[in-house]
């Protein structure tokens, strides 16, 4: 199992483009990106939690209640959210992807990202798609990737190699996410296909397990958007053997959707508005996994603690104090806290009490991009996992001005 070049495209019997059609006013933006499988293919997808939602995510339940899907079309800089006219356009949106392909509306999926609010104009979408139907391509996974960034910084795309039966098979994926992420999903949308021959059930299956551990437990900033969606789509193209019960092949199809998810999840930890760190918390000897979560997730997500990590302060109070109203069972009198970095390790507290250390070595550890803040507890088994990111004077920057 290996990391391998081509996205969303990497999987056989998909093609993929992008381009900007005129949705936001820069012209050097990428803002409508359109995946296509040659095959129908078994379709599944999670959602945000967040009771405001958009319209496409209305319109994608409705198109996957089947199953299946064959295209997914997406557009950044409007949100198509909290609008008289929202569900209509995804409709539209999704009518003038079937015409542009060849295929039947109800197999498209649709989604939309950025400023809440508005209406979002269908003119310059039906202009494109002719264009962007055209442009599809084994290559177009790296414009489809740009074209669904808002206030991302980087291109998140990565796919994954494999063997089933002895055949090759490929997950790949792309996303966009930068703010507005909290767990239970965030203004985060990912993309993912695959060519393993899996039902729909089984692959419903996979992608609710695996989201409980990857994308929710990524947190930038507390807000849960209103328009997360991670789908995937898998066509049956490498020919292994139908996946239509839990087996050795669904592991194994499992793990390497892991391998992928986990990689994207630290990418738009990495990149959350304005971060200079990309924070990881790691919990382990909690009485349950669930504990661990709660706690994993507490420390990622206070404010407290990302503004001092952003400081280089091991402020480990901080993590205390999280630790204290996650929600957990948990003994505090047995907590242990250590930073670590590429610069090393160091114990700042021990017994839920706080030791002698070098503020000096605490503060070049900090000051590394990449830190872990390690929870080790007494009371039982559970591990589990979060990440973010720290928070700083540009997140203000950012935010203060997204709309206008």
């Amino acid at each position: 199992m290996k990391f391998v070049e081509g996205g969303v495209c990497a999987a056989k019997g998909f093609r993929a483009a992008g381009l900007h059609c005129g949705i936001r006013k820069s012209q050097t933006k990428k803002d409508i990106a359109l995946v296509v499988s040659d095959a129908k293919a078994s379709a599944a997808a999670v959602y945000t939690l967040n009771l405001v939602k958009s319209a496409g995510i209305t319109v994608t339940k409705r198109h996957l209640s089947d199953g299946y899907a064959r295209a997914v079309i997406c557009n950044s800089g409007i949100a198509n959210t909290c609008v008289s006219d929202g569900e209509a356009n995804a409709l539209k949106m999704c009518e003038l992807t079937a015409q542009a392909v060849g295929i039947d509306p109800a197999d498209v999926v649709c989604a939309s990202t950025g400023v809440i609010g508005v209406s979002l104009d269908m003119n310059p979408i039906a202009a494109a798609l002719p264009q962007l139907a055209d442009r599809l391509s084994e290559n177009g996974h790296t414009d489809a990737a740009e074209a669904i960034m808002t206030t991302d910084t980087v291109r998140k795309e990565f796919a994954v190699e494999f063997e089933l039966d002895g055949k090759l098979c490929h997950i790949g994926g792309m996303a966009k996410g930068s703010g507005m992420i909290h767990p239970n999903l965030g203004t985060m949308l990912v993309f993912i296909t695959s060519d393993v021959a899996i039902t729909p059930r089984m692959l419903e299956n996979a992608v609710r397990s695996d989201v409980a551990d990857t994308f929710n437990a990524v947190s930038i900033d507390g807000d849960t958007s209103t328009n997360d969606m991670v789908c995937l789509l898998a066509n049956g193209t490498a020919g292994n053997t139908l996946i239509d019960c839990e087996n050795a092949d669904f592991d194994v199809f499992k793990a390497a959707l892991h391998k992928l998810t986990d990689k994207l999840c630290t990418e738009i930890a990495k990149d959350g508005e304005g971060a200079t760190k990309l924070i990881v918390c790691s919990v382990t000897g909690a009485v349950t996994k669930q504990d661990a979560k709660m706690i994993a997730k507490s420390v990622v997500c206070s404010s407290l603690v990302k503004t001092a990590l952003f400081g280089a302060d091991a402020n480990w109070g901080r993590v205390l104090c999280a630790i204290g109203y996650a929600g957990a069972s948990v003994d505090v009198t047995k907590v242990q806290v250590e930073f670590t970095s590429s610069a090393g390790s160091i114990k700042v507290c021990e017994n839920g009490m706080g030791i002698p250390f070098s503020e000096d070595l605490a503060k070049t550890i900090l000051t590394e991009d990449e830190i872990t803040v390690r929870v080790t507890l007494a009371d039982g088994d559970g591990a589990a996992v979060a990440k973010g990111c720290d928070l700083t004077y540009d997140y203000v920057k950012i935010n203060g001005d997204y709309r206008t």
